[in-house]
């Protein structure tokens, strides 16, 4: 009998909150030792958090949302609306795609940057260079 623990995979809203969790604590500049200290947790549990290893409850939630300065929605945003569930697996999709990107250190910074980048042209360059390096790592 294989064991639940080894074959359990995050959910995947516990892995787009934590995303999110992790995005605004980049984005204030708060370290994980910051965070679990002012949630009197440990760093290694916002580690959890953010990688949707452990589920969020509402009351830490609640907390977070006070110390990064966002509502509690802030960490659903992105997320297809279950009342409408068409489309909802293509949203899924691509949410992954942006909740993967995002969960790299180097994505997050280029999410960061790349607006920066006043010039259009130049933005598109760096996305020709991007697709040309993706196609050879095939």
């Amino acid at each position: 009998m294989t064991d639940a623990l080894e074959t359990r995979t995050p959910n995947a809203i516990d892995r787009h909150v934590g995303a999110r969790v992790r995005m605004r604590r980049k984005i204030v500049g708060v370290t994980q030792e910051q965070l679990a200290g002012a949630l009197k947790l440990t760093f290694q549990q916002v580690q959890k958090y953010e990688h949707g290893a452990n589920r969020v409850s509402a009351s830490k939630l609640y907390e977070i949302a006070k110390i990064l300065q966002v509502p509690v929605s802030y960490f659903f945003d992105g997320l297809p609306d279950s009342a409408n569930e068409d489309g909802a697996e293509a949203a899924n999709a691509a949410n992954r795609v942006v909740t993967d990107f995002l969960a790299t250190p180097e994505g997050l910074e280029l999410a960061q940057m790349f607006p920066k980048i006043a010039k259009g042209n130049v933005r598109r360059h760096i996305l020709d260079l991007v697709r040309s390096m993706a196609d050879g790592a095939r």
